[in-house]
């Protein structure tokens, strides 16, 4: 595959990894840079103190469009993740580097948009109905172009890369969202990630960061929200503390500073002001529901609401 400078790419593993440069890849991180990327092995190869190093900035799942700046010789491409918006870096996108292997050129023009999303936590995408795994690992909110009619079962898809449709439970999929979601169907996918452990600029089931999560869980609805918290504060609407409602955001920031960290509002504030969220939380390194911390509450600056 030729790639060039001002084309169009689109991803074409199930996961892949956005890295700040190749410089900063360690060798760790194999399993996240082949044609056929292994998130999964790749975080539980991890200790925690790796899986927060800032080599990582995102994640892009299969189909997610992107905007090739450079290709070097060595194999890596340097692009603008245009589905990512990142207003504080690139107005067009979020700015990073990718391996050429996971990318392919955009295929023939589609009859319309994608018109299924995984709706599953994970799926794995089948050479033909229940036959040998072609692309296993492929990510709740990923959008997807039906091919044909359930058979047994199981739906056919077209897939970057791939000549011939492949196969996913139909079970595993739903139609592409028509309406804004509601708050609650919001909260509830993200709550399906709980556990999930804490990956720096992770955006997937197998490791995600605070951001991720708000970013993944509103993407499963084809809603796009920013990648980074402080842009996602920028892109929603504050409300009055003491009138947020399971779904809205909280957002954290020390004095003087952007906002850091964001957590998903999980009930109405009790009657001492007391509040629970949904979050990644970087000190426990997982994903969790809780009352809100005390040094957490120190650092409320506020809550918000999406409102697409």
């Amino acid at each position: 595959m030729v790639l060039r400078s001002g084309q169009e790419a689109v991803v074409r593993v199930a996961v892949a990894t956005l890295w700040a440069r190749p410089e900063a890849v360690r060798p760790i991180d194999a399993p996240a840079l082949s044609r056929r990327t292994d998130i999964a092995s790749w975080i539980s190869g991890m200790t925690a103190d790796q899986r927060v190093g800032e080599c990582v900035l995102s994640q892009l799942l299969l189909g997610e469009r992107v905007l090739v700046e450079e290709v070097r010789p060595d194999g890596w491409v340097r692009l603008v993740a245009v589905e990512q918006p990142a207003a504080k870096l690139d107005p067009r996108g979020y700015p990073g580097w990718l391996p050429l292997d996971q990318l392919a050129a955009p295929a023939e023009p589609l009859p319309g948009p994608p018109d299924l999303v995984v709706a599953a936590t994970v799926t794995r995408l089948h050479a033909a109905p229940a036959g040998p795994v072609v692309l296993p690992g492929v990510i709740l909110g990923t959008r997807l172009t039906s091919a044909g009619p359930v058979s047994g079962g199981w739906r056919p898809v077209r897939v970057p890369d791939q000549e011939q449709p492949l196969w996913a439970p139909d079970t595993h999929l739903a139609p592409a969202p028509r309406r804004p979601p509601s708050a609650t169907e919001v909260l509830t996918v993200a709550s399906r990630l709980r556990n999930v452990v804490y990956v720096w600029g992770g955006v997937s089931a197998y490791g995600i960061d605070c951001s991720g999560l708000v970013h993944l869980a509103w993407r499963r609805f084809g809603v796009r929200l920013p990648r980074d918290a402080d842009d996602q504060a920028a892109a929603t609407v504050p409300v009055p503390l003491g009138a947020e409602r399971p779904g809205d955001l909280y957002f954290f920031a020390r004095p003087g500073r952007p906002v850091h960290h964001i957590g998903i509002v999980t009930a109405r504030p009790g009657p001492q002001g007391d509040r629970r969220m949904l979050h990644a939380c970087y000190t426990k390194r997982r994903v969790l529901e809780e009352p809100m911390p005390a040094d957490r509450t120190a650092t409320l600056v506020g809550a918000h609401r999406v409102t697409p």
